[in-house]
């Protein structure tokens, strides 16, 4: 990966020099800002950690189940955001940690885009700094322990964090339509575990997990969702909360050059199925284990069963929402899920469902006539014959149909 970023800025860089935009002699780097992390404990949106002798530490220590099998034990702690002195695209990370053989310490960084939604998170590797797909006013830092395969828990004591922005940024804003793949589906199940952002799965749960942490909302946030459908008319909106199945570097909905690893595959196809069907890497996954489904997305009972009503495995079709841009709202947090209706009205067909703070993109506000002043409910259109009510959804200033 530092390789294809360092061919990519310097393409960039050339293309600018030929088109004129800066001048050969502009070297220096534009101003920056560098900081010591403040590593506080908070709880909120950290999960399994804590702060002892000086240091970030993991607290439990037992693997972490999936559903493909026991994993390392990890936890997050997601600092606060941070508004740079100046605008910046480029995050650099040094860590100063006790990490025993097989441990990691991760740092990641994600910044606001311009239509307000968070952008997808990237990691900052010594010597490779964070790049973000666009310039930003603000950023926020995720740092992830891993423990040993032997259950040890790395020390995390200092976090130096430098901002800055490229000479000629080279990030690839996101554009105005959302990745789209048909992928295989599988059932998450293990009621009362953790999932990778720390939520404990409950029965009937509403979330799914993706192969990459590149996509992974906080405890309780839906930043990063999917829009996926068993059928044409059976579609749910559900956040990302946990990594898996198989791989978990495996952002495949990111084109080649940005893709953090299995880059020789086609952009929206898993690692894993490639591994399944075709034998890619000797049919196996990035630890070595034999692949026995194609599975690209897992899906919380809830999700699977009541929403999708799937009963097996299946190929679905699921739409990444945050690799596209514009407006967009947020399901309000409540006990149940939000139908999707086909017209808007209350006895309108139900084609979906949404779960509980899922972000959805939308296109415009449709007025419902009734009552009797004539004047209805508002509902917001989010593509052909779907449906929710305004009052359900956190958006601002959406415009009329």
């Amino acid at each position: 990966m530092p390789g294809r970023r360092v061919l990519l800025a310097a393409l960039a860089v050339g293309a600018a020099l030929a088109a004129g935009l800066i001048a050969p002699s502009a070297s220096a780097l534009p101003s920056s800002e560098s900081w010591a992390a403040e590593l506080a404990v908070d709880g909120g949106d950290d999960s399994n950690v804590v702060v002892r002798d000086e240091a970030v530490r993991l607290i439990d220590l037992a693997p972490r189940r999936t559903s493909t099998g026991d994993a390392p034990a990890e936890g997050d702690l997601l600092l606060a955001p941070r508004r740079p002195a100046a605008v910046t695209d480029r995050v650099a990370a040094e860590v100063t940690a006790d990490v025993p053989a097989g441990a990691q310490v991760i740092v990641a960084v994600r910044g606001i885009r311009d239509d307000g939604t968070w952008g997808e998170w990237d990691e900052a590797e010594a010597g490779d700094p964070a790049q973000l797909s666009e310039l930003t006013s603000e950023i926020q830092v995720r740092i992830t322990l891993v423990a040993s395969a032997d259950g040890r828990s790395p020390a995390l004591r200092r976090l130096w964090l430098t901002a800055d922005r490229s000479p000629v940024g080279f990030g690839v804003p996101a554009p105005a339509t959302a990745l789209t793949s048909r992928v295989f589906a599988t059932r998450i199940g293990l009621v009362g575990n953790d999932t990778a952002n720390g939520h404990e799965v409950e029965r009937n749960d509403r979330f799914v997990a993706l192969p990459s942490r590149r996509g992974l909302s906080p405890r309780g946030g839906g930043d990063y969702t999917v829009r996926v459908c068993a059928t044409a008319t059976r579609c749910t909106w559900a956040p990302v909360w946990d990594v898996g199945p198989w791989n978990t570097r495996d952002d495949y909905w990111n084109p080649p050059e940005l893709r953090r690893a299995f880059a020789d595959l086609p952009r929206g196809r898993p690692a894993a199925e490639a591994a399944f069907v075709d034998g890619y890497r000797g049919g196996r996954d990035a630890t070595g284990r034999r692949v026995t489904n194609p599975a690209g997305i897992d899906l919380a009972d809830g999700t699977f069963r009541d929403d999708l009503g799937l009963n097996d495995n299946a190929w679905v079709t699921v739409t990444y929402l945050w690799t596209g841009r514009g407006p967009s709202g947020t399901a309000l947090d409540r006990d149940t899920r939000l139908d999707v209706r086909a017209a808007p009205a209350a006895d309108a067909a139900v084609v979906g469902s949404v779960a509980p703070q899922a972000r959805m993109s939308y296109e415009c506000a449709a007025q419902a006539a009734g009552g009797r002043t004539g004047v209805g409910t508002r509902w917001i259109r989010l593509g052909t014959a779907q449906y929710v009510p305004a009052e359900l959804v956190e958006a601002r200033d959406v415009p009329s149909c």
